[in-house]
């Protein structure tokens, strides 16, 4: 029932994705502009879907791994963690051998599309004050979900303003 109350406890999330796996444009091109976010292999990642996103949370679609790394849109999670089908699909590059339907081992999320808009770029965030203490940027990083305060959630969104 809580489900269908509007959630004022909103939380935020950066998701990261390489373009050639799965771009802003693939999940434009998804049926209602939705997906199911697969193959996260990192624990930590992981318990952050399966544990704390929940239906309402909206999360930066982030561009990685291409020379123009940067957040591309905003997205909303519409459906909360369900074990990852690819884990059991011998034919997936994300099959997991010791996943098994009675212990899923990789969860995902669905998201949903909500808006696109013109790469806000790494450098940009690096070039913020404001944003120093944000965990993309913290040396070393490489999870591809990670939270955002509501404070970043509002700078990240101002930058587009600019």
């Amino acid at each position: 029932m809580n489900r269908v109350l509007k959630r004022t406890n909103v939380r935020y999330w950066l998701m990261k994705s390489e373009p050639g796996e799965f771009s802003i444009d693939d999940l434009a091109a998804s049926p209602r502009k939705t997906a199911w976010w697969t193959g996260v292999r990192n624990y930590q990642a992981r318990n952050f879907m399966r544990d704390e996103m929940r239906i309402g949370d909206l999360a930066f679609f982030y561009h990685s791994s291409t020379p123009q790394t940067g957040i591309v849109g905003i997205v909303e999670i519409t459906r909360e963690a369900t074990p990852d089908t690819t884990q059991f699909d011998p034919e997936s590059d994300d099959y997991d051998p010791k996943a098994t339907l009675e212990r899923p081992r990789w969860f995902h999320v669905a998201v949903t599309l909500k808006e696109r808009f013109p790469r806000i770029a790494l450098a940009t965030l690096r070039s913020e004050p404001e944003l120093q203490s944000m965990r993309l940027l913290r040396r070393g990083n490489r999870l591809s979900i990670t939270p955002i305060t509501e404070k970043e959630w509002r700078l990240v969104n101002a930058l587009r303003e600019k």
